[in-house]
């Protein structure tokens, strides 16, 4: 049964009518969420550009004007069979003979959404057709002569109309607009976006780029997932009741070294590395069950793998082959588990404490920081130093009358030197505990930014565990946790 203009006008088929025509826009923001104006913002195919507004938004438009005209030829004076104008998105038309109107619509994918038949003069609002947002196309002939019609659905309308007739597979090929969005903001890098549709809104996030520095990394840098990441590591564990080790063979024989490796270990997952080293007279086994220095229990989301080699005898745990012992560890477990070879550190005290001073003094390029319990600037042997930074955290009891304080501030200063331009936060005056009340931390103001020195002090002597006055809990671990977070 034949449908009249009036009858098909029922069927309500509504969207936007355009051709070649798209807006693109959307919002530009870096990673904290903070709106990036002025950045520049171009199609690289379509040569459209602009820039974002204070809001950090900004809107791409191309927009082609409505052709009324009739059908092409009616001036050389054939007759055709009929007119078809697209203007506002009303189709209209009208025919010089009873040949009927054939209407078909297409997504991009090239699947008919609607096929009608119209007989007779008038206008269409097509609406209802197509419930999705996006572009769209029209097959519309009168007789044998076809015209092709991209629609979008954004409120943009106009129409264009080939002079040769073609099939619904040609006009997606032709008219399939892409294009590579580019973006481009000082202090960030270069954004490019490939485009499927270009009638879309879109939210973008400008990313600062890594530093680039000799040594060492930025504060709060991506993780550096070393070789072992996505490897499937089994351990020979043994155990003493609940507390895992292995004996790790190195180079100049076997080590026992403790273990604790978070329990929903993800093998894709980078780790910080924590090294626990014991004092003289102390054993692994004790690092590991005083929590590594009280820094396991403060490791809530199972960010860390914590290590406590055992050293080499009670009266001198810890000498010159040592250092060798802690590269070779270190690359085992860097080889055979995900670890973030940004995030390595090394806690210790008395003459665990020295040891892990030592390698602050030569391992800079490894290891992103140390704390050190009751220090000293000697040991039974000590690298040469190298001119680098670190991060370096010590803590003092003044009443000491082994690592005294003398010998501490020693240390410390050597770090300061290495961690400023020209030595010069040796001559700032850190704020020390007065003599009553709880702890003093200082946090260095003239050292370089990647790598702060804290230095905590307190009435107490050599012990590692100090605690503030009527207080149960040592306020180290807290202290220490938190310096290490700053990385």
């Amino acid at each position: 049964m034949k449908k009249s203009v009036w009858e098909s006008l029922a069927l309500a088929c509504a969207f936007a009518v355009s051709a070649n025509a798209f807006t693109v826009s959307g919002k530009v923001s870096d990673e904290q969420g903070k709106t990036v104006s002025g950045a520049a913002v171009k199609l690289l195919q379509k040569g459209l550009e602009t820039t974002t507004d204070d809001k950090g938004e900004f809107t791409l438009h191309q927009d082609e004007s409505a052709d009324t005209d009739a059908l092409p030829g009616a001036s050389l004076g054939r007759v055709l069979p009929g007119y078809i104008s697209v203007n506002n998105g009303i189709l209209s038309f009208s025919q010089r003979s009873s040949e009927p109107v054939q209407v078909q619509i297409f997504d991009m994918m090239g699947n008919r959404l609607l096929k009608e038949t119209l007989y007779g003069s008038g206008s269409l609002d097509l609406q209802a057709c197509v419930k999705a947002q996006g572009a769209y196309y029209a097959l519309v002939k009168i007789g044998s002569v076809q015209r092709n019609i991209r629609f979008t659905s954004q409120g943009n309308y106009g129409a264009a109309f080939g002079d040769k007739s073609a099939s619904v597979a040609n006009a997606l090929k032709k008219t399939n607009d892409t294009d590579d969005l580019r973006v481009i903001a000082d202090g960030f890098d270069t954004l490019t976006v490939k485009l499927a549709n270009l009638d879309t809104n879109l939210v973008l996030t400008l990313t600062k780029p890594e530093p680039q520095y000799a040594y060492g990394w930025g504060l709060k840098n991506d993780p550096v997932p070393t070789r072992g990441c996505g490897k499937d590591t089994r351990l020979d564990y043994k155990y003493r009741g609940d507390k895992p080790y292995i004996e790790f063979k190195w180079s100049k024989g076997t080590r026992t070294v403790r273990l604790d490796i978070p329990k929903n270990y993800d093998k894709n997952k980078p780790y910080k590395l924590i090294f626990g080293m014991q004092c003289m007279g102390g054993w692994a086994g004790g690092v590991q069950d005083e929590g590594y220095y009280g820094l396991k229990p403060l490791d809530t989301e199972n960010s860390a793998i914590f290590v406590a080699p055992e050293g080499n005898g009670n009266q001198a745990p810890w000498g010159q082959d040592d250092y060798l012992l802690f590269d070779e560890l270190l690359a085992y477990f860097e080889g055979n588990f995900c670890i973030d070879s940004s995030r390595v550190f090394s806690t210790g005290f008395s003459y665990g404490s020295m040891f892990s001073n030592g390698l602050s003094w030569n391992h800079q390029d490894v290891l992103r920081a140390v704390a050190v319990y009751e220090t000293a600037e000697r040991n039974i042997w000590l690298p040469q130093r190298k001119q680098m930074g670190i991060g370096w955290m010590g803590v003092l009891g003044l009443q000491d009358n082994l690592c005294t304080p003398t010998m501490g501030r020693a240390a410390r200063d050597i770090i300061l030197e290495l961690n400023s331009e020209g030595g010069k936060a040796k001559n700032e005056r850190a704020q020390e505990y007065g003599g009553s009340g709880p702890h003093v931390c200082y946090d260095y103001t003239t050292v370089e930014e990647r790598f702060p020195v804290r230095w905590c002090t307190q009435n107490g002597g050599h012990i590692w565990d100090h605690k503030d006055p009527g207080q149960q809990q040592s306020w180290v671990p807290k202290a220490t946790w938190d310096f290490f977070n700053k990385f």
